[in-house]
């Protein structure tokens, strides 16, 4: 029996993979079954439809169409799909997957999220009913302090230390978070782990809430993603059916109830204390710590909150051993870490590496390089609480210490790569105005802050910058890192502290010599054509929105500067290159 499998995860669906999967599912030949998983992490590629044969060996297929249905399943029934060979991955492109080691997303894009039965058949619940029934709290804490597992959220705090101060906390009422409240701007690891692997989350969330005393888990996620609260809650109602969740599970002395929370999408809810502002009902804002939530957290009961990614490594390291996990990574920073590799590199999507890799070696190795034939310039880790990385440190090790070195940090695990063409103004100005917005506005330095800084900075792009501006913004950096309250604001200034401090002739070109080494800001930007290359086809005057390039057919055109908006049109669409971009 021959099966297919479709991804169909977020990016998969919205790549077409749910017209793949009908148009596949209304002439299945006798000889084949169809099911979806979640994404494989291969988002540069989707659609991908992976067919196994007898012997479970793999034809995976990329780039599919609703179209190529009809051809795949023709090949399928003939049990013979050298007829779809074009379909097939090219060999570099399947090394994106062999290159990486794979704990936290080890079923994503294998297992069908929706089946409880392939979670258990691939050892799922094991770990669980082993710690329930051949061991306790204390020594589950104790496997995990072995391992090493620091908080994948972004802190990187022992994992076990928080659950051990959540044990010893006095009180019988205890509960256990997972932060879902995945908000940096390119990020979707988290998203990828509950779609695809729902009841490994679940099963680490359980092993956690034993771990710690807790009798219920609640499972914080933001209402944007529709499909992960889908399938979660699909998964929980399984494993409460079959005796995982609920009342004396496994038949042990144990209990313990799982909720989702849907939140509204406030990026300052991924802070622990405003998540739980939040899951109280009240706006997400943070509290003062001390006391910190192993101590009074969920209605002021002891909490322990973790991640997604944190909670997906549980179960393997109590199947393997904390020793396992710990032989991975750096003395620092054990086991791996998934990131989300996005912006101008070839193969974009999740990737699981060991800590002590490099940045060049995600980056060029795994992801491919820049695409388009572009340089490097940077990478941003870290979302808006991280930093820019120039190329001078594309050989930094990724463990949590190398990179806050950097004045970058490791962060959920955002890595944003950028080419020559982006303007590193523009983007500590992106970054600024995101944490601006999303500022819940209790505190002076974030709420007041972090608008001065973006005002400085949009004068800088808009070619309105003064001398001593670069000053001003480390000076009111220093302000907004020493006084916001959380973590948020804290961490606000690192975007414009690091292109300050990798790129400061950058900033000093638009300041001083009102131009944009990037051509990247439309105020600094002019456009232009050479009347050499100009071959007068009339293809950028047709494509310019508001009529401000003329000539005559054969003949050199021009540009009036008058009537330019900047849009780029005429630079995108000339096939010449006659549209000359001035910055």
């Amino acid at each position: 029996m021959m099966k297919i499998v479709v991804g169909a995860g977020s990016c998969g669906i919205a790549a077409g993979a749910q017209k793949v999967y009908d148009a596949l599912e209304k002439a299945l030949p006798e000889n084949a079954s169809l099911s979806i998983t979640g994404c494989n992490g291969m988002c540069f590629c989707e659609p991908i439809v992976d067919v196994y044969d007898d012997e479970k060996n793999l034809t995976r297929l990329v780039r599919v169409q609703a179209a190529d249905a009809p051809r795949i399943l023709e090949a399928v029934g003939k049990e013979d799909l050298s007829g779809v060979a074009d379909l097939v991955i090219a060999k570099e492109d399947a090394q994106f997957l062999e290159k990486q080691t794979r704990i936290a997303l080890r079923h994503c894009g294998v297992l069908n999220p929706e089946s409880i039965a392939e979670y258990e058949a691939a050892g799922g619940y094991t770990a669980i009913r082993r710690a329930l029934f051949e061991s306790t709290p204390e020594a589950v804490i104790e496997e995990i302090k072995t391992s090493g597992l620091a908080g994948r959220g972004g802190a990187g705090f022992p994992t076990w230390f928080k659950w051990n101060a959540a044990r010893e906390a006095k009180g019988e009422e205890k509960y256990l978070i997972c932060n879902a409240d995945e908000g940096d701007p390119g990020a979707f690891m988290d998203r990828a782990v509950i779609e695809g692997d729902p009841h490994g989350l679940i099963e680490g969330m359980l092993i956690g809430a034993y771990a710690i005393g807790a009798k219920e888990a609640i499972v914080y996620v933001r209402a944007e993603y529709p499909l992960a609260i889908k399938r979660l809650q699909k998964a929980i109602e399984q494993a409460t059916e079959k005796g995982y969740l609920g009342e004396h599970i496994f038949g042990s002395a144990y209990s313990c109830t799982m909720r989702i929370k849907a939140g509204a999408g406030a990026f300052v809810c991924g802070e622990e204390t405003a998540l739980i502002e939040s899951l109280e009902g009240s706006r997400g804002m943070p509290r003062l710590k001390p006391p910190f939530p192993a101590e009074a957290g969920y209605w002021h009961k002891p909490s322990n909150i973790n991640n997604v990614e944190t909670f997906a490594n549980v179960p393997w390291i109590l199947e393997n051993g904390g020793a396992a996990f710990a032989a991975m990574g750096t003395e620092g920073s054990k086991g791996t870490k998934v990131f989300a590799l996005t912006g101008k590199v070839r193969r974009g999507g999740l990737v699981e590496i060991p800590m002590g890799k490099t940045l060049r070696d995600v980056i060029f190795d795994i992801g491919g390089g820049i695409r388009d034939g572009k340089r490097f310039k940077a990478v941003q880790m870290g979302g808006p609480s991280g930093g820019c990385i120039p190329e001078s440190l594309l050989d930094t090790v990724i463990d949590y210490k190398a990179l806050g070195a950097t004045g970058a940090i490791m962060g959920s695990g955002g890595m944003v790569v950028m080419d020559e063409s982006t303007c590193m103004v523009g983007m500590a100005k992106f970054f600024l105005d995101f944490t601006a917005k999303e500022s819940c506005g209790k505190c002076v330095h974030c709420r007041i802050g972090t608008k001065r800084m973006l005002e400085v900075l949009t004068r800088i792009t808009e070619g309105e910058g003064k001398p001593g501006d670069i000053e001003l913004l480390e000076e009111l950096c220093a302000g907004v890192k020493d006084g916001a309250l959380c973590g948020l604001g804290q961490t606000a200034p690192n975007p414009v502290l690091t292109t300050i401090r990798y790129f400061r002739p950058e900033f000093e070109a638009h300041i001083r010599d009102k131009k944009c080494p990037a051509g990247e800001c439309t105020a600094l930007v002019t456009y232009s054509i050479d009347p050499d290359k100009c071959v007068g086809c009339t293809k950028c005057a047709r494509n310019c929105p508001v009529g401000a390039i003329s000539g005559e057919v054969r003949k050199p055109h021009t540009i009036d500067p008058q009537l330019c908006i900047k849009c780029g049109k005429c630079a995108e669409n000339c096939n010449f290159g006659a549209v000359e971009v001035n910055a």
